[in-house]
């Protein structure tokens, strides 16, 4: 094809070319002048290649031009006895073919305008080819979709050696629809599968890029709403699949759990634990199936075994799970960096949550108590003003715990009996001590501190102390708040204000006369 310079005359060109063969049969050779510009180096020349390729192979489709059936080869068509037009048809598919596998290799393009420009060519083509489909139909109500081509748009989403997060963010936009939702969670599926089966060691950009189009997905939370297609539909049937919210967990679930079953960076883990309790888990059609994965992510210790719990005590909470270990699990995170680490509010707002029944048993209880009290010892003051009133709500919620702070008829202790070194709550004998550690605080050298810790010296109100404005305290907020203080007022130390070191002779005896 002869070129004008520049992107007006490539336009130009294009566009020659363009009405030539959506006018004429006889010019349908141009089709190849079309997707030679798609493989241009010029980022201009390939968007207007595409701009072209997705109005023409969209007329093609309305008109119904294209092969419908099982595409044969293109060499048995061309030499058999074939009439013109099904050899047209045939070889025209082809050409669409080719332009669609070429639109999936842009979307890996550097230029992120030829990558937003492809997708959304692809887009229109999944939607009218499941207007117009290129497969016949079995039977009346049968559900046709264009898996295939639809396969191909999820599979440059998640590209294995590209972070695609930016184009994620475009493709969102079509997961509001019902049928492309559903598609996508299959495609993702298949996605994977196949990227894993390719590489030994799956490349970081693959896993980001499949957390970015899971954690996007979202389903509708009552069944009515499962109605509105990207591929329009005269009438919805109720044997489809894709009509039926039911069908719509199972696939969320089938994709999470193909996601999560293989071994992820941990950087992912955290990602995927911070939305499992209320983007996940709620979701599923079965959530107890996602025991494997808390477990696993559980054991990895830190941060990632604090937000395991979480998901695990919603699934024992909510689902019956059974799972000995939890307490035991959460007991073990206790230690003297647990006051330091950033993720300090967010453990301490899940204890709270995990300790709220009242139906634990009370040497349980007691345990976190006595090992809360022995780390504040050791804890900074920020920590410590969330930490006291933390241990008081135990003893409130569990008045069977008291006996740690009052024990009127026990016997005199000559050592702690408390084993700080054990891991089983209920081998660590906390029931048998006392909170002599909270005594101990008393005499801390910062007041507020010493005023939380003498709370126990009196009978403890039955309104617990809301600890969520304590969880964010930093030592530079309790600094400020130190210097904002006001001191005490001075105190009047003579009744007649002293005029001088000795003031004047003559006031002096006055002053003595007049108090004598």
């Amino acid at each position: 094809m002869e070129r004008e310079p520049g992107a007006a005359g490539v336009r130009r060109a294009l566009g020659r070319r363009l009405e030539a063969v959506l006018a004429s049969r006889r010019e349908a050779n141009a089709v190849f002048d079309i997707l030679a510009v798609l493989q241009s180096e010029d980022q201009e020349e390939i968007q207007e290649a595409v701009r072209t390729c997705s109005r023409l192979f969209g007329a093609l489709l309305e008109r119904g031009e294209l092969f419908v059936g099982q595409l044969p080869s293109e060499e048995m068509v061309m030499t058999g006895s074939q009439g013109a037009t099904r050899k047209y048809k045939v070889w025209m598919r082809h050409r669409y073919h080719s332009c669609c596998n070429r639109l999936g290799e842009l979307l890996g393009h550097p230029s992120f305008q030829v990558k937003e420009l492809a997708l959304s060519a692809l887009m229109k083509f999944v939607q009218l080819e499941g207007a117009h489909p290129l497969e016949k139909s079995k039977w009346e109500s049968n559900y046709l979709f264009p898996r295939e081509l639809f396969k191909l748009v999820v599979g440059g989403l998640l590209s294995p050696e590209e972070d695609q997060s930016l184009l994620l963010s475009q493709f969102r936009e079509y997961l509001d629809y019902d049928d492309t939702r559903y598609h996508t969670m299959q495609a993702a599926v298949d996605a994977m599968a196949r990227v894993t089966g390719q590489h030994p060691e799956v490349p970081p950009a693959f896993w980001n890029n499949a957390f970015t189009l899971l954690s996007a997905v979202s389903l509708p939370r009552q069944e009515p709403t499962v109605s509105s297609f990207y591929v329009k539909r005269a009438e919805l049937w109720d044997t489809w699949k894709v009509a039926h919210l039911k069908e719509h967990r199972r696939a969320f679930q089938a994709m999470w759990l193909s996601f999560l079953k293989h071994k992820l960076p941990l950087s992912l883990y955290k990602k995927v634990l911070l939305i499992v309790h209320d983007a996940i888990l709620p979701q599923l059609a079965q959530p107890t199936l996602m025991i494997d994965f808390l477990t696993r992510a559980c054991d990895l210790g830190g941060a990632l075994s604090l937000l395991a719990l979480n998901g695990l005590f919603i699934l024992i909470h909510k689902h019956n799970l059974e799972y000995p270990d939890f307490y035991r699990k959460l007991y073990g995170l206790l230690d003297p960096s647990v006051f330091h680490v950033k993720y300090r509010a967010r453990f301490f707002h899940l204890a709270d949550l995990f300790l709220s029944s009242s139906h634990l048993p009370a040497y349980l209880v007691a345990a976190f108590a006595k090992r809360l009290a022995r780390l504040a010892l050791t804890a900074p003051p920020e920590a410590l003003l969330m930490v006291l009133p933390f241990i008081c709500n135990l003893l409130r919620r569990h008045p069977a715990c008291r006996v740690l702070v009052h024990r009127p008829h026990g016997p005199e202790l000559d050592a702690d009996p408390y084993d700080p070194g054990e891991e089983d709550p209920a081998q660590s004998r906390a029931l048998e001590s006392s909170l002599w550690e909270l005594q101990a605080l008393q005499r801390h050298y910062h007041p507020e501190v010493s005023k939380a810790a003498s709370v126990i010296n009196q009978a403890l109100s039955m309104p617990e102390v809301s600890i969520a404005p304590l969880l964010e305290l930093t030592a530079y907020e309790i600094f400020e708040r130190d210097l904002k203080k006001k001191g005490p007022e001075p105190v009047p130390l003579e009744f007649i204000p002293a005029q001088g070191l000795l003031g004047r002779p003559g006031e002096l005896c006055a002053q003595y006369f007049t108090l004598s």
